[in-house]
């Protein structure tokens, strides 16, 4: 049969590497629970608008990467390309818009129509958080905090934390402005895509990575003196509470993220074992507007990218979760050895012990070398004499000792090597 690959930009996850996804996964539910978050889990499609309406129409994740298509009933349909607008938009059938706070993380496949490369997959999965109906800057400093916690909790250091604040709203129009004015002197020099960003999104400039494109945005002059004094009072609050919960960071005034509804503080996190350039995790302050409100809603969250992290775990050579080995296996010789092994195996499971064993017909050597390669730390042998006798023989498969146990012993023998 002719082996088949995924489709470009997605990969099969395996028993050896799904040990490590259970625990980045199972970690971030133990460190987001101490802060008082809990699960929450939303379709991976949603109605287009949903993502139109949360990200911008003007983005480029809008514009060029959603995997968008029609139900039977004509309604535009997108896989999720992130996860928070799904978030907000489940968070409409709660009271957070009557001023209570939602505190809530997530974990699951996100898809976007990109070019595959290391590090970026159509298919990806991000590990995330959302804090919904509360606005403060300690709020924000909190959440960045957690994320440093939980990096710290998967074994990954000396990551990169990377803060600035895009202001509110009404600091945009002459922030913008004076941006306008910097680029459309260099504009000729600067990438197409750049070109076009001066008149669309002219913030998305100052996130291009191209080097010809770099160097002008370097000496871009400081938009945030158009800032107000709450604006800039608001992000110094966030950098001193980041100092005293022991947080290192440093500011960017590049760094703007690509999404159209962060105000305030947002921040990404990088790592020098992808090379300094690719974000691990990032998010920040948003402002969204649920379907009916005329007032938007406030929130604070990020996202981890899960493939990122597994990458660099491996480049500072943390070493993967133990899996757990076989307790047991059961090796049967003819047909009533292997009906009566089953029985057992369904008895010792349900006691919470690992069980394996071969339920079809293969040579005892075969059966050996099959309890060998699952780390078994017994094997319980048994053929038609030993049925007959009402024995079986336990062997211990460190150093190859075996003694007959009477089989209304089994249980508890396997269960005493177990302990």
């Amino acid at each position: 049969m002719a082996a088949f690959s995924p489709p470009p930009g997605t990969a099969d996850i395996f028993p050896a590497e799904a040990g490590s996804w259970r625990f980045l996964e199972n970690t971030a539910a133990k460190v987001f629970s101490a802060y008082g978050y809990g699960e929450l889990r939303t379709p991976v499609f949603e109605y287009t608008e949903v993502f139109q309406r949360g990200l911008g129409g003007e983005t480029e994740v809008v514009q060029k990467e959603m995997y968008t298509f029609e139900d039977r009933g004509g309604r535009s349909l997108t896989l999720r390309p992130e996860g928070t607008a799904g978030v907000m938009r489940a968070l409409t059938n709660t009271d957070v818009a009557n001023g209570s706070e939602q505190r809530v993380f997530y974990y699951g496949p996100m898809f976007r129509g990109e070019r595959p490369s290391a590090g970026r997959r159509r298919q990806f999965h991000q590990i995330g958080v959302e804090n919904v109906g509360r606005c403060a800057p300690l709020i924000d400093a909190e959440c960045i905090a957690m994320l440093h916690n939980y990096l710290r909790a998967i074994g990954i250091t000396g990551a990169v934390f990377t803060v600035n604040t895009r202001g509110v709203m009404d600091d945009r129009p002459p922030a913008e402005a004076m941006l306008r004015e910097y680029f459309s002197g260099h504009i000729d020099a600067m990438c197409p895509d750049c070109r076009t960003r001066l008149d669309r999104n002219i913030w998305r400039i100052l996130d291009c990575k191209q080097e010809a494109c770099g160097r002008i945005i370097t000496e871009a002059p400081d938009y945030s003196q158009c800032f107000s004094a709450a604006s800039r009072e608001y992000f110094a609050a966030v950098q001193e509470a980041l100092t005293r919960l022991g947080v290192p960071f440093r500011v960017d005034s590049r760094l703007v993220r690509g999404l159209d509804y962060y105000v305030h503080t947002v921040f990404e996190v990088t790592h020098p074992g992808l090379g300094g350039q690719i974000a691990i995790a990032g998010g920040g302050r948003y402002e969204l507007f649920l379907p009916g409100e005329k007032k938007p809603l406030p929130g604070v969250g990020f996202a981890a990218g899960v493939e990122r992290l597994l990458m660099v775990r491996e480049a500072l050579g943390v070493p993967a979760p133990s899996v757990a080995v076989a307790g047991a296996f059961l090796i049967g010789l003819d047909a009533a050895s292997r009906m009566a092994n089953l029985v057992l195996a369904d008895r010792l499971r349900a006691a919470g012990i690992r069980v394996e064993l071969e339920l079809e017909e293969r040579s005892f050597k075969s059966q050996m070398r099959s309890a060998n390669r699952c780390g078994a730390v017994c094997a319980l042998i048994r053929g038609d004499s030993e049925m007959a006798r009402g024995v079986a023989i336990l062997k211990n498969m460190a150093d190859g000792t075996q003694v007959e146990v009477p089989e209304d012993r089994l249980f508890e023998a396997i269960s005493q090597r177990m302990a």
